[in-house]
């Protein structure tokens, strides 16, 4: 099975984010990375997962803001 490779810039949208977690995830699943990646493929998991949460808590603020002025 063939699976990105892991990129080391900061995603600019959510989708990037969230598609690179989940590649992170499946190789971590499969059992396709080395002890000497997990360290590295975890802090960049953390990384992606704080980017998602703040995009939807971002998200959700300007929800509740739009439906508020209707």
């Amino acid at each position: 099975m063939h699976f990105k490779k892991i990129k080391m810039e900061t995603p600019k949208t959510y989708t990037d984010a969230f598609e690179e977690l989940q590649t992170i995830v499946k190789k971590m699943e499969n059992a396709e990375i080395s002890v000497d990646e997990l360290s590295m493929m975890i802090q960049r998991a953390s990384l992606l997962i704080k980017i998602c949460k703040d995009k939807l808590t971002k998200t959700e603020a300007e929800v509740s803001k739009l439906i508020e002025s209707i």
